[in-house]
């Protein structure tokens, strides 16, 4: 068995959904404990990424301000102290990873951390001290500076994993350290699992609770000290809720109807689904295996866009939005404008949408209906020749312009530059919800929402009055999912003018 992509996935379902999953309710005690781990989970992935990064600038501006304060400013400063300051930058580093400093065990304890950053600091210089004793420099270099340099940035790394070790404790203490994990599955296989994960020495899973949908006659209600909190279908607002990581599967790899039944429901989630194999009787090539600690497991389906993607994605969005706001700006104030001369009401209007993970937002739109016959809800479609639209809405809806207000969203974090577009709440087709309309549809919100699409430029927008046109617009955005890359993005974007040309389906 191997990683199954959503088209898999997609095959395999039925033609006529099942009502959503995502309405099955949850006890008080699952939503308690829900609420507990709602904080959103930090890399570790990133938070030791941006702890070597703030150990390369403390470093270089240690530097830099040793050298001056020893010649009383930067200018002239030459090429020896460039390199010298790439060598120690390089050899920190270096001496840091051999240390075990770049952990999260040791982000935690304080004196452990600064001890080891201290340590490779100081070989840093005495590896300097070597080099200088072997080999005449003819005074390229002033012993001040390096003085001064060794002085600031210890205090430096003091002072900084200081602060790291807070951050951390605190992190820590809301649970947003490692991966919150939910056990599908009881009994005794999951029994196992559990005390395996707990008793594998640097395990950074923290696992919430157990689901299952035997009954406690099959299934305990307690599994090895875990509460079993409601059955599979409860996980998928469970998960959305504690914003969950990981999803382990403890079901034997041989029941492959009941593993797909259950991916089916849960492959909606932004998560790592993992089938355990520490127990089971088959085995695998080794490469076919990803571990959690030392367990094996197979993997089921990978969380989109996470670690440094993520973090390159946020960025793009940013410095990009930022950049078109400012160049669409004198088009917004216009139609801005546009919108109070036409007719009386607001400039701006908003819509609650299904954001990322299932969480509804508020979106930013130009005003494009009457007033008085606004629908925040999205309760009536908005079609051709519609009268509730105005002179200037219909050609800002034509032209797309209404939509140019997200851009607030995006940098807000709400939205994305690129991604599946964010459907109203109420969206239906033939007086069906359209989550209702396609089985899987909440997997559009395993990403953020963008302001523009794979599906878009594809021709898919605008009115949806058929069932086959929301199938393909969730094809498109299922296809974009499994293929994002920042280059991805780029072309989208740069293609999102030439799509909104095609204005045949937009009203």
């Amino acid at each position: 068995m191997t990683h199954l992509s959503m088209a898999d996935l997609k095959a395999r379902e039925k033609p006529q959904s099942a009502p959503t999953r995502r309405q099955a309710r949850l006890n008080e005690q699952a939503r308690e404990i829900a609420e507990r781990f709602s904080a959103s989970s930090i890399s570790p992935v990133v938070l030791i990424g941006a702890a070597r990064f703030a150990d390369s600038a403390i470093v270089i501006a240690a530097g830099l301000a040793a050298y001056f304060i020893s010649f009383g400013g930067l200018g002239g400063i030459g090429w020896p102290y460039l390199v010298s300051m790439t060598g120690g930058l390089v050899l920190t580093l270096v001496f840091a990873q051999a240390a075990d400093a770049y952990n999260v065990v040791a982000f935690r304890l304080l004196g452990g951390q600064i001890g080891r950053m201290i340590g490779a600091w100081t070989l840093v210089f005495a590896g300097f001290a070597a080099i200088g004793a072997f080999f005449d420099l003819g005074g390229m270099l002033d012993r001040r500076w390096f003085g001064y340099w060794f002085a600031l940035g210890a205090g430096g790394f003091i002072i900084g994993h200081t602060a790291l070790a807070i951050l951390v404790k605190r992190w820590a203490e809301q649970g947003r350290l490692g991966r919150k994990a939910v056990i599908v599955g009881g009994g005794e296989p999951a029994a196992d699992l559990i005390r395996s994960l707990e008793s594998t020495p640097g395990n950074d899973v923290h696992i919430c609770g157990v689901f299952d949908d035997r009954s406690n006659d099959r299934s305990p209600a307690v599994v090895a000290g875990y509460p079993k909190l409601g059955n599979v279908a409860e996980l998928v607002e469970f998960g959305r809720l504690a914003h969950i990581d990981l999803l382990i599967v403890t079901i034997p790899v041989s029941a492959k109807g009941r593993v797909a039944e259950i991916l089916k429901t849960l492959w909606v989630l932004p998560v790592d689904i993992r089938l355990s194999a520490h127990t089971d009787k088959l085995r695998f090539r080794p490469r076919a295996y990803s571990y959690v600690g030392a367990i094996p497991m197979v993997e089921l389906a990978e969380k989109p866009i996470q670690n440094w993607d993520f973090v390159a994605k946020r960025a793009f969005d940013l410095v990009v939005g930022t950049l078109l706001l400012v160049a669409l700006s004198p088009l917004m104030l216009a139609t801005a404008i546009a919108i109070k001369l036409d007719t009386r009401g607001p400039v701006f209007f908003r819509q609650k949408r299904y954001g990322f993970n299932n969480e509804v937002i508020e979106v930013f739109k130009f005003r494009s209906l009457r007033h008085e016959m606004s629908d925040p809800e999205a309760k009536t479609v908005v079609t051709k020749n519609d009268s509730r639209v105005t002179r200037i809405g219909r050609f800002i809806r034509k032209t797309s312009i209404d939509e140019l207000p997200q851009l607030l969203n995006v940098l807000r974090g709400e939205l994305s530059l690129v991604g599946p577009r964010p459907h109203a709440v109420n969206a239906h087709t033939s007086e069906r919800l359209w989550n209702d309309v396609v089985d899987g549809y909440f997997a559009r919100h395993r990403v953020k929402p963008g302001v523009t699409g794979w599906a878009q430029i594809n021709g898919w927008r605008g009115e949806v009055d058929t069932q086959d046109k929301l199938r393909k617009r969730v094809d498109h955005d299922l296809y974009y999912i499994e293929n994002w890359s920042i280059l991805f993005d780029a072309i989208i974007l740069m293609k999102t003018p030439f799509a909104l040309a095609r204005t045949d389906n937009a009203y």
